[in-house]
């Protein structure tokens, strides 16, 4: 059923409030935290007067095993085990109840509703299947849904590109990055990546989904349709790929979504808009989980750069976030009074094809931040790079070409950031 603004806000002041009462009496975490707050919420605007919660709180109470402060019930309740990328910190350890892993499967049926898979579909999950969250919940929402899941962890890429073929997989779930390796990979060895019958890409983990550059080069490549996805070990499965592939939907069935001022700069970023009348203000995205009791992020600041847009004519009404996850806060760079992102970088090099694989070094000099891009560029032109990006970004950055196939590939989050500030 689809709800209107009133009623669908209605609705999650409903079941805030009933997680607050199951949370509160034994989550000593957030009980000390909201101690002078009501123990009923009013509205949803009063919710926004509560503290917010940050990663770097969570990092700063988690034990010397790196378990966060936040769980509900005793520990031998909690039958799952995951860790944080450790991307932005140490590795942080989110456990959850079989009642919440089912709260995680249940959330990801929205985004497969997007993409219309079917029972019988059979999807190739190209990660690690390590202790970070990756598609382990993706995989298990496609068991639930009779789908025939082929696990791709500790294989080769190669063995990959086999196995999605011997497994007539329809299906991929994968980072950009990694898809982009993948279809670089059968071009090398003579494979063409539109003959592998993958038709549907789920891509999730880092930025990209829903840039138009990045997404024409991985559809062109397969021939497939992408879908963007957003989720995180702390929060849950909260971003549904929208079908024009602009832009992530919060699901605001399953999450409050708040949205706080940030200061960027989105000079460079690909950011194609179904109306020139959507706003091009960016802020931080701030997410509450309405499911998750055993483990829940509460006013959490996700540290996601967002374009919010509720003008807009998606069937379910859920507010679209333009282009997808944009960048992030802790990772703002100021070269020269310039403040650049990552993704900003990013988005640039991943439109030139020359390009087989980048990473970016940030150090200081004094008090002033400076960067160095890598790159392995099949021109040896690492000079009409720099121009480009000086011509996109406003900003002279240092471009140094490496040997092709010298930097690190990953299936998980690509580490293409080096920060040494």
């Amino acid at each position: 059923m689809v709800l209107n603004r009133g009623m669908l806000e209605a609705r999650q002041l409903e079941r805030l409030n009933a997680l607050l009462s199951q949370v509160r009496p034994q989550n000593q975490f957030y009980e000390e935290k909201f101690a002078n707050f009501p123990r009923k919420i009013e509205s949803l605007k009063q919710w926004q007067s509560f503290p917010l919660t940050t990663k770097t709180e969570l990092s700063s109470r988690a034990d010397e095993n790196g378990l966060a402060p936040h769980h509900t019930f005793p520990l031998q309740d909690y039958l799952r085990f995951h860790r944080t990328s450790g991307s932005t910190g140490r590795p942080l350890v989110i456990l959850d109840r079989a009642e919440d892993w089912n709260w995680w499967i249940h959330s990801w049926q929205f985004v497969l509703d997007a993409a219309k898979i079917e029972a019988g579909t059979t999807v190739l999950m190209a990660f690690s299947f390590g202790p970070f969250i990756g598609f382990w919940s993706a995989n298990d929402a496609c068991l639930a849904r009779r789908c025939r899941v082929v696990p791709g962890g500790g294989l080769s890429t190669v063995a990959r590109l086999d196995l999605m073929q011997s497994a007539a997989c329809s299906v991929l779930f994968s980072t950009p990055s990694y898809t982009l390796h993948l279809a670089d990979e059968a071009a090398k060895r003579g494979i063409d990546a539109t003959k592998l019958g993958i038709r549907k890409i789920f891509v999730a983990g880092e930025p990209g989904g829903s840039i138009p550059a990045i997404r024409k080069r991985i559809e062109t490549a397969f021939d497939a349709t992408l879908f963007d996805h957003a989720g995180a070990t702390e929060v849950g499965p909260w971003g549904i790929g929208t079908p024009d592939g602009l832009a992530i939907q919060v699901n605001e069935n399953e999450f409050i979504a708040e949205f706080l001022p940030c200061q960027w700069s989105n000079q460079g970023i690909d950011i194609a808009s179904p109306s020139t009348a959507v706003s091009t203000e960016v802020k931080e995205l701030v997410l509450t989980t309405l499911g998750r009791a055993g483990v829940p992020a509460l006013r959490y600041r996700t540290g996601d750069i967002v374009r919010p847009n509720f003008e807009h004519d998606e069937a379910n009404g859920f507010v679209r976030l333009e282009g997808g996850v944009l960048g992030r806060t802790d990772q703002m760079m100021t070269i020269r009074a310039v403040n650049v992102f990552p993704s900003s970088i990013d988005t640039i090099l991943h439109a030139i094809p020359e390009i087989g694989e980048f990473r970016l070094i940030a150090s200081r000099e004094g008090a002033m931040d400076q960067l160095t891009i890598e790159v392995e560029d099949s021109l040896h032109d690492p000079v009409r790079i720099a121009d480009l990006l000086n011509r996109r970004l406003g900003l002279r950055v240092e471009v140094v070409e490496v040997e092709q196939g010298s930097l690190p590939r990953s299936i998980d989050k690509a580490k293409r950031f080096i920060d040494t500030r």
